[in-house]
């Protein structure tokens, strides 16, 4: 049966996938609102909180679009989180329910203005109290999955387990999370999961096959990036090493264990290592100040371009991911990709990069090897790099309108 999609309800907490669904949607004419905890328009005085990220919670493209946000409601919470002094799971929970509170309260406001019941969309962990509203209402419900649920929880913990001398703050989420979440899968109409291995992990855990649809993330490269012309030398010395980006949290489920052991297979070799974003774990000192690594706290989504620009190849050894958005900006500016299987498909193995056999450092030092010594695959391989393509906003249009058939 077909449904209208004319009438979508988004929400979401942040700018998560850069609000691609309901920037898709209100493109196209398909958006009756969107629901966020924030949003931050140019001329707001919070832009001059920086440090919050609250300034990265507005899109251009939605500026003419019905959008319903709880600014002060959310500075207030996040104060009163410090000020208790919560943390981790204690606070994810606690924000996601304050979310969910604050949604559900305009969605009853919003309800008797709509002339036709409307698609509700809501990402998970978040969704639960919005979905079970849209059910009384009888409205249409699609989930979005972030990522892969309690499998992929178990292979961080596994992680953790392996490696303790990289002490993690990371905890295995309470039951009450995951039964919540379960809730969730059972109230959507449809679950909307970004790769084939999300789709397999989730369907590990009794999520039923035929309510999900595979729907990979989206971007849309910067101009300057569609200008970008990518060069490399004839060869790699010790002055013009090859360098090799890793851009993301620094943490055990990215695979940085892996990477790190790869750097000690290559100390005497011309290989220097950026690895650019926030460390959530104890990093051993003999890599903190290693001569091959240039560490570099996180960066704000504007400031990620220089580093793709000046990198020859873009390592992503995830342990799993729900899709793995670097992928694609790496792509944007040609940078050929090193990836493991365990993340959304953009990598087409030994056209545009490389797909690792397995997620360790004999297989990361035997391609960055073949980096170093063959740099002229580095030039075909940048060439390929159109990947991007397939992934822009009519294309998710498309996609969400097969999502109703």
């Amino acid at each position: 049966m077909s449904k209208n999609i004319s009438n979508w309800l988004c929400c979401q907490i942040g700018a998560r996938e850069n609000y691609a669904i309901p920037r898709a949607l209100h493109q196209y004419e398909k958006l009756s609102c969107l629901i966020t905890d924030a949003w931050v328009i140019p001329s707001s005085p919070l832009k001059i909180f920086s440090q919050t990220g609250l300034p990265e919670r507005f899109h251009a493209n939605l500026a003419t679009a019905q959008v319903h946000a709880f600014n002060t409601s959310l500075i207030n919470f996040e104060t009163a989180q410090k000020i208790q002094q919560n943390f981790g799971w204690k606070t994810i929970i606690a924000r996601n329910q304050w979310f969910q509170k604050k949604a559900s309260k305009r969605l009853i406001q919003l309800a008797p203005q709509l002339t036709t019941p409307p698609i509700l969309f809501s990402y998970s962990y978040a969704a639960l109290e919005l979905f079970q509203f849209a059910k009384q209402q009888g409205w249409y419900t699609v989930l979005g999955q972030i990522d892969g649920g309690i499998s992929e929880e178990k292979i961080v913990n596994k992680e953790c387990n392996q490696y303790p001398e990289y002490y993690s703050e990371w905890q295995p989420a309470p039951p009450s999370y995951w039964q919540s979440w379960q809730e969730e899968c059972k109230l959507a109409d449809v679950i909307m999961v970004n790769s084939a291995w999300s789709h397999h992990l989730l369907e590990k855990v009794g999520v039923e096959s035929n309510k999900m649809q595979i729907i990979p993330l989206v971007y849309t490269p910067p101009e300057l990036a569609q200008k970008f012309i990518r060069t490399y030398p004839k060869s790699f010395n010790r002055e013009r090493p090859l360098r090799v980006l890793f851009l993301g949290q620094v943490i055990l489920r990215k695979g940085i264990v892996h990477i790190l052991n790869a750097v000690k297979h290559l100390e005497k070799y011309p290989i220097e290592f950026w690895i650019v974003g926030s460390q959530q774990i104890e990093i051993p000192s003999y890599f903190q100040n290693h001569p091959n690594i240039r560490w570099v706290d996180h960066v704000n989504r504007s400031e990620t371009a220089q580093y793709y620009r000046l990198v020859d190849v873009f390592l992503f050894p995830t342990l799993s991911d729900g899709f793995g958005l670097t992928q694609l900006e790496a792509q944007a500016w040609q940078l050929p990709i090193i990836a493991s299987r365990n993340c959304g498909e953009v990598v087409v193995d030994g056209v545009n990069g490389w797909l690792l056999p397995e997620i360790n450092a004999e297989t990361i030092t035997e391609r960055l090897l073949y980096c170093l010594h063959h740099p002229q695959s580095l030039v075909d391989f940048a060439k390929q790099s159109t990947n991007t393509l397939n992934f822009g906003l009519s294309q998710l249009l498309n996609r969400l309108q097969s999502l109703m058939i």
